[in-house]
């Protein structure tokens, strides 16, 4: 019989065409022990454990048998397929006494363990060797990293430390990630420190780490030093500052940090552009935004990489361009479950709601994709824009069926969703109900509250949020300083407002000056408002001018308004709201002229103004009503008008008096107050109420602001119904019960 005859097939193959079937002894039907191991390394090299693992029982169980050592069994551990045969090398080495005398086996099986989520079976192995050399303890550290166990992996790093075990460049590389997750900047300052104790501050590989962390740290300052301190910078280095500048909203910075690569003569890649098409989407820079398409088709990546064409898209629909974004996905050769959710996100954004909900549909029914975590989270606050309780609800049930109903992100959206469909207590007892351990959870329930004007209640979230450990973000402030907004809550909100940034290190962006403003505008201080924009060190956006247009609004300030307007004319002159709100306002005040003017310049530019509707959902049928004369009447429209006219004769009878001021045409006092009457949530109003049962509550959705004189009317008319309405305007949650708002009037 030839010597390999009792060898697997795939074995004999191997031997033969690398010239070792020579080498064997005739007398052995196995090969040595060597050669044996080298052939279980190539095996496992290769990824073929249905060759290696035969090789073991060979020299188990042959007629003249062969110990196995350390060599033979760390290379099988990690080809093993499983956790199960893991377990099973594992008993076969502890058997044959090899774990102690060899850290090689130990350390592998620490690896394995690990790599299949087994992290108690990883630890023993771990705490049984009697000797652990710097690859075990990083073997551990880098698989609770993967495990996502920041604070294990933190506390096994002190452990390394206390027994005098110096790591490497490993070492810092597994637990600066952890840094990112448990949001501790002290943490990432210490790993500096001790990347410098040991030498290994000037390490390419370390540099790159801590400037990455830094970034998603919001640490910008620090990524920067240690960016100029680098002796020399490859691509990663470029990227990972470039996004840190891009994450953290410093747009100028990013872009000069792309010129600085470019003239250093490090070619962008992929991830490149994708910053630096996130950073013009952010700064609002259409012209830039060509650009950055231009260098894409230049390179070919819009056609042949398909995170390069998500990224356009991306781009495009944050830079309200959605009909570019839409020729983009089109053009795309290949699409993935990420380019649909990109799209759906757009059309969301843009306030498309109907579309983003059309474009989910095509995605599930034509193209057969089945929806995954970011699609959810894409589709759900179209839902919540609408008010689409039943449909956004079966998003919630699929959500549970495929497992993802408590996932973070997909959670946030849900209590979004309940929120902004008026079952604030649904979205409190599914809040309660979901893992709390981000921000994203907290933010979504305090915002929510704060737009149904419960602001004292958002505020002791907000405690309560420290209280478990959770270190609130620039979202969490922006959910905090609205609700201080709709509540009135000034000095809370000036007091948050500094908290933010002493005490927790965060710089703010447009957002967060624009609660403020909005905040003080609100509260008729509106010099103050204009101070605090006077005094900002960035350059005041759109949401800022518009937040003190709005107030100058409320309280009739037309010199005021005029300086916000024609700072929003400058900067966004395509929007029509910021015209019709200065249009009102003259309006208001009778200043005709005025009106004229601003109309003018409207039809001068050809552009249309947004109609005011509202919706209520009665049998599962969303109803639409536009204020004024309808394009197609409603089938009920007779029977509305006299529901109409039978609430006005009533509530004028127990005090209301129409405050024709917010009539904004110049016509006959008779005639506004028909005006008024046909306001869109007042059709909604009458519809429900004859088309649902007595005292049965209302749920109206509204586009636009309301108006002073419909919130009056609604109180009334929640008074004579006795019926809780619901209005859900463009700014807050109306809980109209018994002839009160839960505003307070003040909204």
């Amino acid at each position: 019989m030839p010597a390999s005859a009792a060898l697997p097939r795939g074995v004999q193959a191997v031997l033969v065409t690398s010239g070792q079937l020579r080498h064997l002894d005739p007398l052995l039907q196995v090969p040595p022990l060597l050669l044996t191991n080298t052939l279980i390394a190539a095996f496992s090299r290769a990824s073929l454990p249905r060759l290696a693992f035969p090789l073991l029982r060979h020299i188990l169980f042959c007629a003249r048998p062969l110990r196995p050592d350390g060599f033979t069994f760390a290379p099988l551990i990690r080809a093993a397929p499983g956790h199960a045969s893991t377990a099973q090398l594992h008993a076969c080495a502890l058997r044959l006494g090899l774990l102690h005398p060899s850290v090689f086996v130990s350390g592998s099986l620490v690896h394995a363990y690990l790599r299949f989520g087994r992290i108690s079976e990883a630890y023993k192995v771990f705490d049984e060797m009697p000797e652990r050399d710097l690859p075990a303890w990083n073997a551990m550290l880098s698989g609770l990293c993967r495990n996502v166990r920041a604070a294990e992996a933190v506390d096994l790093f002190g452990r390394m430390e206390e027994e005098g075990v110096a790591g490497d460049t490993v070492t810092i590389s597994s637990v600066l990630p952890m840094c990112v997750l448990l949001a501790d900047r002290v943490l990432a300052l210490a790993m500096h420190v001790y990347a410098v104790k040991h030498g290994l501050d000037k390490d390419l590989f370390v540099c790159n780490a801590l400037i990455d962390v830094y970034g998603k740290l919001g640490m910008l300052e620090d990524a920067r030093c240690v960016f100029d301190g680098m002796e020399c910078r490859d691509l990663v280095t470029w990227n990972s500052i470039i996004s840190g500048y891009e994450q953290g909203g410093q747009v100028t910075p990013a872009v000069k940090m792309f010129r600085g690569m470019m003239d250093s003569g490090v070619s962008p890649d992929v991830l490149t552009l994708v910053s630096l098409a996130s950073a013009v989407a952010q700064y609002g820079d259409g012209c830039s935004g060509k650009s950055v398409h231009c260098y894409v088709m230049r390179r070919g990546w819009d056609v042949g990489d398909i995170i390069a064409g998500n990224a356009i898209v991306d781009m495009y629909a944050k830079l309200s361009k959605i009909e570019a974004a839409q020729r983009m996905f089109d053009i795309m050769p290949v699409r993935d479950a990420v380019s649909w959710n990109t799209l759906i996100t757009g059309y969301t954004q843009n306030g498309l709601a109907n579309e983003a909900i059309e474009i989910y549909g095509h995605m599930h029914k034509d193209e057969g994709l089945k929806a995954i975590q970011g699609t959810l989270v894409s589709v759900l606050p179209a839902y919540s824009h609408l008010g689409a309780m039943q449909q956004g609800m079966r998003m919630h049930a699929l959500s549970i069926k495929i497992g993802l109903s408590l996932d973070v992100y997909v959670g946030t959206c849900l209590i979004d969703l309940y929120a902004k469909c008026g079952k604030l207590s649904e979205a409190m007892l599914f809040f309660e109900k979901m893992p709390r351990r981000s921000t994203g959870p907290w933010n979504a329930i305090m915002a929510g509250l704060g737009v149904h004007g419960h602001g004292a209640k958002a505020l002791s979230l907000f405690t309560q949020m420290q209280q478990e450990g959770i270190k609130p973000d620039h979202v969490t402030f922006v959910s905090l300083l609205a609700a201080c907004s709709h509540a009135g809550l000034v000095d809370q909100g000036r007091s948050f407002f500094d908290m933010m940034q002493i005490t927790y290190g965060i710089i703010p962006i447009a957002k967060h000056y624009a609660c403020m403003v909005d905040m003080l505008g609100r509260a008729g201080q509106l010099d103050e408002a204009f101070d605090f924009i006077e005094n900002m060190p960035i350059k005041p956006d759109s949401a800022v001018w518009g937040a003190l247009l709005g107030a100058c609004r409320i309280h009739g300030n037309v010199e005021m308004g005029k300086v916000a307007s024609q700072n929003l004319f400058e900067l966004d002159p395509e929007n029509v709201g910021y015209y019709v709100l200065m249009s009102n306002m003259y309006a208001k005040v009778g200043k005709w002229d005025g009106v004229d003017e601003v109309r003018s310049l409207v039809r001068h530019q050809n552009l249309q103004k947004t109609p005011g509707w509202s919706s209520i959902e009665v049998k599962r049928s969303v109803n639409v009503f536009y204020s004024g004369n309808q394009t197609e009447p409603h089938p009920q429209h007779e029977e509305i008008q006299a529901e109409l006219r039978n609430l006005l004769a009533k509530m004028k009878t127990i005090g209301y008096v129409p405050d024709c001021s917010f009539v904004l045409q110049d016509v006959e006092e008779d005639e506004k107050e028909h005006i008024l009457n046909n306001h869109s949530e007042r059709l909604a109003i009458a519809f429900g109420i004859i088309n649902t049962p007595s005292r049965s509550p209302l749920h109206i959705y509204k586009n636009l602001r309301v108006c002073g004189d419909c919130h009056n009317a609604t109180k009334y008319i929640s008074k004579i119904t006795e019926r809780e309405i619901i209005v859900r305007d463009s700014n807050r949650f109306h809980h109209f019960k018994d002839g009160h708002c839960s505003c307070g009037d003040f909204w």
